[in-house]
């Protein structure tokens, strides 16, 4: 109210009869502090709400971690439970760490069980608030999580592959089976591949390496990692091939899920489609950052191009497959090879059994 309108009012209140009730008037000082007043506790009631909601995100995150470590116990025990949570955990700390450094909001990782499955888990997804990151804040967020979680799944690989005696865990060992006989094979990246040769040797053709549970989890981080880099939309290489070119990244993005699709059609494995599915309802672009023009510097520059490079090691276009028993086969082979070698065509059939879902294909 104008001090013209406040006289003006008091001028009439004067003139009217005294048993005509007066409405009090306000001060104009009054009015002058009740916006600030309305501000500051609407302030207060939105930290009190973020507060809420930070206090219901750890509980749901809680939960899910729970859920996780159990998903994971069920699919290969707990010495693999223990070895890939924590390879999760290393990697989706890495980002949160970082996060907390450069003072961007973001939740608590949220693990994902995938209960009754080979693997027991999906990763985990920690979600971050658009527009506070610039350029270098956000490569070091992106970069931080696969960095962290190779850090303990090449380990777990290695020593997965050669044991550790003293923690008492053995070397993983060869067998030698039918791929007929195998319901489901996991596939090797390179980078296991190396692992297998230097420790073994060169492998015949029908021979393969029994994974045990510290090779899967080292398995597991590495696919996951890598799966993580695909320079695609809001996916860990997303962020990092956009802090390095810039827009350019977007045509890369359209170009790995084109070359994704091509290959689910060519070879009728459809074992990314909903990974893929996800991606395209994501979005393959991905958003500016609160200032682009911030420099990376050399050392980031090389750094983030490394790591992307570790897709070409570290992925495997067919993960998990699967092969069926060709019954069309005769049966007057079967027989003789039955009567010759009853104990020898026993044994490896156990160990098929044994290692049914943890067996690696030599790719």
């Amino acid at each position: 109210m104008s001090e013209f309108d406040s006289q003006n009012t008091t001028a009439q209140a004067i003139a009217e009869p005294p048993e005509t009730p007066v409405q009090p008037q306000s001060d104009p000082a009054d009015h002058d502090s009740s916006p600030a007043e309305t501000t500051a506790a609407r302030v207060a009631r939105m930290q009190q709400e973020i507060l809420a909601r930070q206090k219901r995100w750890f509980r749901i995150a809680g939960v899910l971690f729970v859920a996780t470590c159990l998903s994971t116990w069920m699919a290969g025990g707990l010495q693999y439970a223990v070895a890939v949570m924590a390879i999760l955990v290393a990697h989706e700390l890495g980002h949160y760490f970082q996060a907390l450094r450069y003072r961007v909001p973001a939740s608590p990782p949220f693990f994902l069980p995938m209960p009754f499955s080979p693997i027991g888990t999906m990763g985990a997804v920690i979600f971050q608030s658009p527009g506070y990151a610039d350029r270098k804040a956000m490569f070091d967020i992106a970069i931080s999580g696969p960095l962290a979680g190779l850090v303990l799944a090449l380990p777990c690989a290695w020593f997965g592959v050669a044991g550790l005696a003293e923690f008492g865990i053995d070397a993983a060992k060869t067998v030698f089976v039918n791929p007929e006989d195998v319901g489901l094979v996991f596939g090797d990246p390179m980078i296991l591949q190396w692992m297998y040769e230097f420790h073994f040797g060169p492998l015949a053709a029908d021979e393969q390496v029994m994974l045990n549970p510290l090779l899967f989890a080292g398995w597991v981080g590495i696919f996951i990692t890598a799966l993580n880099l695909l320079p695609v939309g809001q996916l860990d290489g997303g962020h990092i091939l956009y802090t390095l070119i810039g827009r350019k990244a977007h045509f890369a993005a359209y170009a790995v899920i084109a070359s994704a699709a091509g290959w689910m059609i060519y070879s009728h494995d459809m074992a990314y489609g909903i990974f893929l599915l996800l991606l395209l309802k994501m979005g393959p672009k991905h958003p500016p950052t609160r200032d682009d023009t911030v420099p990376l510097g050399a050392t980031r520059t090389v750094l983030g191009w490394a790591t992307l490079a570790f897709l070409i090691i570290g992925f495997t276009p067919q993960p998990i497959m699967t092969f069926e028993v060709d019954e069309a086969a005769p049966q007057q082979e079967a027989a003789p090879q039955q009567e010759a070698a009853p104990q020898q065509e026993a044994a490896p059939q156990q160990v098929v059994r044994q290692i049914d879902t943890r067996v690696a294909a030599n790719l």
